[in-house]
């Protein structure tokens, strides 16, 4: 449990440098230079990561349950993917209606399948590494519109095209996730198994 702690911990907290430590950043940036900061940050983040991914990979292996999850938390779970993939994918195409209205869809994607596994799984692994993701992303998410309310930037106009192009992609990476075994070869998990 400490690996995956310390790796959620690491890989989080470098992330959260520019919504909730900006003045952090841009002392660590004038210290190093930015490709000196930027080398620190990829570094800390691959190193959060894989102990994130190794920690739980591990405490997975003797599972402490804190409770079952009723049977149709899982098809919640599948409905919110779609909507985590969809907003997933309009964080990085140009001129979409999400990014339009909602200015920061990557955090809601992070927060939606953050909330749908912490819905489905009831170990305290999961607890650990879902929830820490949730509150982060709630905090930074937070964080963030008070920035945009700040700098009263507004949102580049979405297009139609733009949004039909998140929901294709984000459909076709949730339907890899499910049907098509990336899940299962990711995580050892096939979801529609578990519905």
């Amino acid at each position: 449990m400490l690996q995956l702690l310390v790796g959620l911990i690491l890989f989080l907290g470098i992330h959260s440098l520019q919504s909730l430590a900006p003045q952090l950043r841009l002392n660590a940036i004038a210290r190093w230079g930015d490709l000196g900061f930027k080398a620190v940050y990829a570094a800390l983040s691959f190193l959060g990561l894989y102990l994130l991914v190794q920690g739980y990979a591990q405490v997975r292996l003797d599972p402490v349950v804190l409770w079952t999850p009723p049977r149709g938390m899982q098809h919640a779970t599948i409905l919110l993917m779609w909507f985590a993939m969809v907003l997933l994918a309009a964080a990085y195409m140009p001129a979409n209606h999400f990014k339009s209205k909602l200015r920061h869809p990557m955090t809601l994607s992070v927060k939606v399948w953050a909330l749908g596994h912490l819905m489905s799984n009831g170990n305290l692994a999961d607890v650990v590494l879902f929830g820490g993701f949730l509150l982060w992303s709630v905090l930074v998410f937070r964080a963030a519109r008070k920035r945009d309310r700040l700098s009263m930037h507004s949102a580049p106009e979405g297009k139609l095209l733009g949004t039909l192009l998140c929901v294709v992609v984000g459909t076709a990476v949730w339907a890899a996730f499910l049907m098509g075994g990336l899940h299962l070869w990711l995580i050892g998990v096939m979801p529609l198994t578990q519905v």
